[in-house]
Order: C-alpha cells, then sequence, then structure tokens
C-alpha cells in the first residue's frame, strides 16, 4: 500500500526561538495550599483547645505568638493581632 504525500511547507526564514534572558529568585516560598494546610492541621489538633503556641516566619521576621482563631485572610492571636495568611511563609507548632 502507497502512503499518502504530505505537503510540507518550506522555511525561508531564520527560526529564533532560543530565550534569551531568564528572571529567576532564590527565595524558596512554600506554596500557600501547603500553609493553609499546615494551618488547618493545628486547628484540628487534639492538643488545640482554645489557644496554640506557634512560630510563624514572615516576609520579614520570626514571631512567636498563641492563636486562637482563623479567617478566610488573617490568623487572630491573643495579643488581639492580625496576621496576614498571604505573608506567612511557614508555621510551626511548638
Amino acid at each position: 500500500m502507497e502512503k499518502p504525500k504530505v505537503f510540507a511547507n518550506p522555511i525561508n526564514k531564520k527560526i529564533d526561538n532560543v530565550q534569551d534572558l531568564f528572571r529567576g529568585s532564590n527565595n524558596e516560598r512554600k506554596n500557600p495550599i501547603d500553609i493553609n494546610k499546615k494551618i488547618n492541621e493545628i486547628f484540628a489538633s487534639s492538643n488545640h483547645v482554645y489557644k496554640s503556641k506557634v512560630r510563624i516566619t514572615l516576609k520579614d521576621k520570626t514571631i512567636t505568638t498563641d492563636l486562637i482563631g482563623k479567617t478566610n485572610l488573617n490568623l487572630l492571636t491573643l495579643d488581639g493581632d492580625l496576621i496576614k495568611i498571604t505573608d506567612i511563609l511557614d508555621i510551626e507548632r511548638i
């Protein structure tokens, strides 16, 4: 059986699809889903009755505080502070 003939359009120009510039960053930012998962695990823990002592690594500093609640955008602390979840790089229970 004979194969069908296929028309191949000739390429009469220079192909330049090589990337000349790359921008990257060394900041290892955790996935926001992982941070939300960690926060939910802290609040779902059997050790969390009213508050949980945590160490939170933010973009510019690390703080140790007691968490008492959360909203969709913020964490609520015992001191009455609001911590934006988007600013959190890492969170761990102490």
